[in-house]
């Protein structure tokens, strides 16, 4: 009912307009007529030779000229007056349709970029911790210190473990005596078998007792071996060529196999020795963007401790498995860390870029519509009408939202439309002031404008 009624009145007034026009153009062609007539009736008379002019004829001369220079002045009037009549109506009819502007959705280029927290790490980390339980005699390496494999970082004092192993070596000494009895013992009887002086069944006791006490020597014996492997971890010893990243322990601390007994903190290893000649750095990517990455792919990385500075790491490999809680996947990556600038633990954030098969697109914010579905966006339709249409937003970056569906690049989008903007209304377009289009201000090198003051 609405169109119908703004058609009627658009076509009453389209008929008025061309009645007004035709009124106008038949009323200045008869005041041009008789503007003609006096013209050539003037020039008549001019025509005739002069004679001397009364004062009678000089007058109607003068109000001869008066009268058509009044004609052509109300003829004039008229025909600026018709002009200004149309162009009021004209304008008239314009305003009845609301006015708008429009921008054009940019497509997302191929790739998408995401910024994810990382943890860089040692090619090799190893917490060392004690064997045997003591005190710290001495330690020799501190955090920093680069060691070679086999160096040593720590002495530790086992008076318990020193004890034993006296108390073992001495049970060795008295199985032997004990294997020596038997075993004379033994070939004694052997040697009085073939006078039937020792009956048989004395005989092969006395060789059995041999052999069991041959067994409990080689059981003492491994057992003093046993324990001299212990004593081996009296010191701590560096496992491969690093750095030492950690040392938790001081002199008189109680350290057993557990860690250091002596932290107030808990437990704890004495040592951590780190490779940093090459580091690695483990990402959890979202499942969405993780099947993606694959290898000879690369990474920006930047750490807090050198903000200026960005480091290329190379893709290593992915879990291929997302965990349940965070739907992530476990993503590694490597870097040649020859001048040891990075340093393990450190913190970092990750500019991951690769290649994504998606349509996606970017509009203003101030083009957002929401409504009772849910998000959507005014678009043109050919004959400049409006159309609502669903749309899915993948992401909000500022002033800019990329719509994952719901646009194509043919879409004329309503920029700030307005609540009183229904399906199907006729709109015109007009073009935005100076800093109206966000999305072309972005893309811009200049910095945005300030917005008219009509908006």
């Amino acid at each position: 009912m609405r169109e119908k009624h703004i058609e009627g009145v658009s076509f009453m007034s389209q008929e008025a307009h061309k009645h007004d026009e035709q009124a106008g153009a038949i009323a200045s062609a008869g005041i041009l007529v008789r503007c003609q007539r006096h013209l050539r009736e003037f020039w008549r008379r001019c025509s005739v030779p002069l004679e001397p002019m009364t004062a009678r004829r000089r007058g109607r001369v003068i109000a001869s000229l008066v009268i058509l220079l009044c004609v052509l002045y109300l003829g004039y009037r008229l025909y600026d007056g018709t002009n200004d009549a149309a162009e009021l109506h004209h304008g008239t009819i314009e305003e009845t349709v609301p006015a708008v502007t429009v921008t054009l959705p940019t497509a997302v280029p191929p790739t998408e970029t995401i910024t994810l927290p990382g943890n860089i790490v040692g090619w090799y980390e190893a917490p060392i911790y004690a064997r045997v339980t003591g005190y710290v005699k001495m330690w020799y390496k501190d955090y920093g210190d680069h060691v070679k494999a086999g160096d040593l970082l720590a002495e530790i004092s086992t008076p318990d473990l020193d004890a034993e192993y006296r108390q073992t070596k001495a049970n060795l000494k008295s199985v032997r005596a004990r294997y020596k009895l038997a075993e004379v013992t033994a070939k004694r009887l052997i040697a009085l078998r073939p006078t039937s002086a020792v009956s048989e069944q004395s005989i092969t006791v006395e060789e059995q007792h041999m052999k069991t006490q041959a067994a409990l020597v080689k059981a003492a014996e491994q057992k003093v071996k046993n324990i001299e492997a212990f004593i081996g971890f009296k010191k701590i010893l560096a496992p491969f060529d690093g750095v030492v990243v950690q040392r938790n322990i001081n002199v008189g601390d109680l350290v057993s196999k557990e860690g250091n007994l002596s932290n107030p903190n808990g437990i704890s290893n004495l040592y951590t020795v780190a490779v940093i000649d090459k580091l690695r750095l483990f990402v959890n990517v979202p499942e969405r963007f993780a099947p993606f990455l694959h290898p000879g792919l690369t990474v920006d990385v930047t750490v807090p401790q050198l903000p200026d500075r960005h480091f290329t790491f190379s893709f290593l490999t992915i879990a291929r498995h997302f965990g349940l809680s965070t739907r992530t996947a476990t993503t590694v990556f490597t870097i040649d860390n020859e001048d040891h600038a990075l340093w393990p633990g450190s913190y970092a954030q990750v500019q991951i870029t690769a290649p994504v098969d998606r349509q996606a697109f970017t509009m203003p914010y101030t083009a957002l519509v929401f409504q009772e579905g849910g998000a959507q966006v005014a678009v043109l339709t050919e004959d400049d009408r409006v159309h609502y249409k669903r749309i899915t937003i993948s992401k909000l970056d500022n002033q800019i939202i990329e719509v994952e569906e719901g646009l194509s690049a043919s879409d004329r989008i309503i920029d700030n439309p307005s609540n009183a903007l229904l399906e199907g209304d006729k709109v015109r377009v007009v073009t935005p002031a100076s800093g109206e289009d966000l999305l072309n201000t972005r893309e811009s090198a200049s910095p945005p404008s300030e917005p008219s003051a009509t908006r």
